[in-house]
């Protein structure tokens, strides 16, 4: 059901472990690329006509607007389950006391007298935030979008998830509740890179945006790499993955339910095992067979996610080793199921989250935790964040200074500038001056 990967006894060079020896997804967005093109192309000459014949070719949908009517929304959070709406509204205000201490203040330091720099933190004037549809629903995925947006200002936003047949061509209604709930009102049934191009580009219907976030399948991750420039982009979210460190100490029941429940997104989800203890992995496997075989989508979801190459137990000599493993996979999701599990978690390096001890699951993180779940994947964790207040602002530096204080480093300007062959630059300050520059100090 999942394979092995034995490095115990293999010496790692100096600069880390080969990521190649480590189970990974195929995705090959580079590819996807030239599938996209045209569509984004298409869309950005016809706007929602484009829309609409894509939401028929795609999705099966026959559609008159894209845009989702306000009643719509309002019906859909009137109908929703109590218990639905509950679970929704708690998870809102934790992600929203999470959020909100993330906010930036605005911070002046004074260089020299008369000569200041300030960080001013501004918020993208408006976003587009994608909510995939398919084989699951998301209704999380539009609170993890949204609530770090609000949070740090952005004044104008618009979410767009796929036309559901069932739905009459709307998104599906737990989808549209969630963004009443969050007071979002502009929503549209679009997906794939057709959503993302009717965000660069804008229609009829949709004004332009200045950046999309949100995970989507490897069509919305091309079309952000092929628009990126025109728009900002979070990040180019692959497949699900969970990575989890642990010792002879850890449960085996635990442990196999973790794998399972990030292998029931998508047949190419990983679930990576890395441990010290033979006996922990071979207790893992046989309970992965027997929970796997109490659980639904086993056969479209789950048996492919384990069984794919994407997916292994990782034996290593110890808990050194294993540190270095999972730096070098930087998983979207880490969990530390060791020992004094809170102090291996504060030596990892890389990792879009980390999940500390035997009651932290990742399903945690995805619902309820307060953590945002929309987090880099494909070993991305090494040089980018999870989706943030920060995403959504923009530092400027405002420089602010005197006569005095420009004529005190007039000097070394000057001499910076003709060291770059870049007279005009000097000129430029000497102008002020009269062409009299005092020395430097």
């Amino acid at each position: 059901m999942i394979s092995r990967i034995d490095l115990r006894g293999a010496a790692f060079p100096e600069g880390g472990i080969d990521r190649d020896l480590l189970p990974r997804a195929e995705l090959d967005v580079e590819a996807a690329l030239e599938k996209v093109r045209p569509i984004c192309d298409d869309v950005r000459h016809r706007g929602t006509a484009a829309l609409i014949d894509y939401a028929h070719r795609f999705d099966g949908v026959t559609m008159e607007r894209v845009r989702v009517p306000g009643e719509a929304l309002e019906s859909a959070l009137a109908e929703l389950d109590p218990a639905v709406r509950a679970a929704l509204e708690e998870s809102i205000r934790r992600a929203r006391l999470v959020h909100r201490d993330q906010r930036r203040t605005d911070h002046t330091t004074q260089v020299v007298p008369g000569g200041t720099v300030t960080e001013r933190w501004v918020p993208v004037e408006r976003v587009g935030l994608y909510v995939p549809g398919g084989r699951s629903v998301y209704p999380s995925s539009v609170v993890m979008n949204v609530v770090p947006a609000q949070e740090a200002g952005v004044a104008s936003m618009a979410v767009a998830s796929p036309p559901q047949a069932e739905f009459g061509g709307l998104p599906h209604p737990t989808i549209l509740a969630a963004c009443a709930l969050l007071g979002v009102d502009e929503v549209y049934a679009a997906g794939g890179a057709q959503a993302v191009a009717m965000f660069a580009y804008g229609t009829e219907d949709c004004r332009p945006v200045s950046m999309v976030t949100g995970p989507g399948n490897i069509w919305v991750a091309a079309a952000k790499r092929l628009l990126k420039g025109r728009i900002g982009i979070d990040a180019e979210a692959g497949p699900t993955e969970i990575a989890i460190l642990a010792d002879a100490t850890a449960d085996p029941v635990h442990v196999a339910a973790d794998l399972i429940s990030q292998a029931e997104h998508d047949p190419l989800a990983a679930s990576v095992l890395v441990t010290d203890s033979e006996e922990l992995a071979a207790a893992v496997e046989k309970e992965l067979e027997v929970q796997v075989g109490a659980t639904k989508h086993v056969a479209d979801r789950i048996g492919p996610a384990l069984a794919g190459r994407q997916s292994g137990i990782v034996l290593v000599d110890g808990l050194e080793q294993g540190l270095a493993v999972v730096d070098a996979y930087a998983a979207e999701h880490l969990e530390i199921q060791t020992e004094d599990a809170a102090a291996v978690a504060a030596r990892v390096r890389n990792a879009g989250a980390i999940f500390v001890g035997a009651y932290a699951p990742v399903s945690l993180g995805d619902y309820a935790a307060g953590s945002n779940h929309v987090l880099p994947t494909g070993g991305c964790a090494c040089h980018s964040s999870g989706l943030s207040v920060q995403s959504f602002l923009r530092g400027i530096h405002v420089v602010d200074y005197t006569r005095d204080a420009l004529a005190e480093i007039a000097g070394h300007v000057v001499t910076l500038a003709e060291a770059e062959d870049l007279p005009a630059h000097g000129a430029a300050v000497k102008a002020r001056f009269d062409w009299k520059v005092p020395p430097s100090k």
